[in-house]
Formats: C-alpha cells, sequence, structure tokens
C-alpha cells in the first residue's frame, strides 16, 4: 500500500473518529483536554479525537416518578406520601459540571423534601390543602436545583396511603358529618313549613269564608280514598239557625201556659 493512500485512510479515520449527531432536542457540552470549551447546538458537529470530549445531554421535559415516603404528620399520623415531578435542564453545561448524575440528585432532593414538607403539615392539610403543598414542594426543589441549571415545572402528589384504623375513623367522621346535614335540612324544612302552616293560619282567621272552603277542600280529598265509611264533625255555623228557632219557641209556649181541656 503506497504513502499517500495510508495517509488518505488515516485522515479519513481521523475524520469520522470526530463526527457527532445531535438530535433536535440534544445539546453538546465540550470539554477539551479536560476543560469546558462550548456548547454544541443540534445537528452535525466535529470535534477533535481523543483531545475533545463531547457529553449529551437531553432537552426534554422529564418526568420522575418519587416512590412512596414514610411521613410522620404534624399530628402524629404515620402515612406514605408519594409524588410525581415535572423537570428539564436549561442549562446543559452546569447540568454536567455542577453535579455528577442531575437524575439521581433531584430524585433524591424530591424525597427528602417530600417528607420535609408533608411532616410540617396535619393530615387535614394534606388531604385538603394538596394545591398549596404542591407549591410548596414545586418552589423549594427549583431552588436546590437552579444551580444545576434544572428548572422544575411543577410536583403533583399523587397518593397518600393511610393507615386501615385512620380510614375508618375518617369513615365514621364523615357518616356522621352526613347525618348531622340531614337533620339540620329536616330541621330548616320543619321550621319552613312552621311559618307557612302560620302565615296559613292568620289568612283564614280574617276571613271565616276561607275556613269553610278550606275545610270542604279537605271533605273532597277525604273522598278520594278507599275508605268504607267516613265520620267527620259538622261545623255549629250550619247549625245555628236551628238553635235560634228553638230558643224562640221555648219562652213563647211558657207565655201561653197549659191549655185547658174542653168542657
Amino acid at each position: 500500500m503506497s504513502a499517500p493512500l495510508i495517509l488518505v485512510v488515516v485522515l479519513a479515520t481521523f475524520f469520522i473518529a470526530g463526527v457527532r449527531i445531535l438530535q433536535e432536542y440534544e445539546r453538546g457540552v465540550v470539554f477539551r483536554l479536560g476543560r469546558y470549551v462550548a456548547v454544541k447546538e443540534a445537528g452535525f458537529r466535529w470535534v477533535i479525537p481523543v483531545v475533545d470530549r463531547l457529553v449529551k445531554v437531553s432537552l426534554r421535559e422529564i418526568v420522575m416518578d418519587v416512590p412512596p415516603q414514610e411521613v410522620i404528620t404534624r399530628d402524629n399520623v404515620s402515612v406514605k406520601v408519594n409524588a410525581v415531578i415535572y423537570f428539564r435542564v436549561m442549562h446543559p453545561e452546569k447540568a454536567v459540571i455542577q453535579v455528577e448524575n442531575y437524575l439521581y440528585g433531584t430524585s433524591q432532593l424530591s424525597q427528602t423534601t417530600l417528607r420535609s414538607v408533608c411532616g410540617q403539615a396535619e393530615l387535614d392539610e394534606l388531604l385538603a390543602e394538596r394545591d398549596a403543598i404542591n407549591r410548596q414542594l414545586q418552589s423549594i426543589i427549583d431552588d436546590q436545583t437552579e444551580p444545576w441549571g434544572i428548572k422544575v415545572r411543577a410536583v403533583e402528589v399523587k397518593q397518600i396511603d393511610l393507615p386501615p384504623d385512620m380510614q375508618r375513623a375518617m369513615a365514621k367522621q364523615a357518616e356522621a358529618e352526613r347525618e348531622k346535614r340531614s337533620k339540620i335540612i329536616h330541621a330548616e324544612g320543619e321550621a319552613q313549613a312552621a311559618e307557612r302552616l302560620f302565615d296559613a293560619s292568620r289568612v283564614l282567621a280574617r276571613e271565616p269564608a276561607a275556613l269553610q272552603l278550606r275545610y270542604l277542600q279537605t271533605l273532597s280529598e277525604i273522598a278520594t280514598e278507599h275508605s268504607s265509611s267516613i265520620v267527620f264533625p259538622i261545623p255549629i255555623d250550619i247549625l245555628r239557625p236551628f238553635y235560634e228557632m228553638a230558643g224562640g219557641a221555648a219562652p213563647a209556649a211558657i207565655e201561653r201556659g197549659p191549655e185547658s181541656p174542653e168542657s
């Protein structure tokens, strides 16, 4: 093999050894003889073999599951809490230089922060104010990972596992609360009904004829029932003329006295 051909082969091998292809979502952090040089954009890139080292870093958003953590709340209730964290690399050079493994570091930081924040809250706060807990977790983790060139977009508490005895106690509490609301609603209905009956009684007291009409309406409603016999009182107002007639006839008989027998 001739010397020019050998030289061409060596140059081609040297060139091919330095070729790097970066995807659109990737960036390449270049180190030359161990020192940081630059960040390469996506596309066809060439580095000096042996002298340069290119580290690829993905800029896509990472969804990381935080394993369940044993937490003792402020009111001494033991629960298991897990979460999910959404973050992405904003500065590839910091993610490579400032921390050995930014994925492992973010995972460990998320676990410790989750235990710390949930341990400072009471159980009712964890269950009812989950949005506030999420915002607090996101703020703390984002501040801690900012030197690594990482931006935490959101942290969501995914599940809270309660002990069986606590679940039974909460079920009894919920049942008692529902019964309480039922009794309150029933009492309010009784009060409103009493007010309406009071208003109706005032109207009937002002109009005696209205009372008679209501009496007749009640009889009509009773007649529609499948009863064999109906017993109802007769209003005094209907019999009053007969009482007056009977009362007038008695004094007249007294004035006439006993009639003598015919002879």
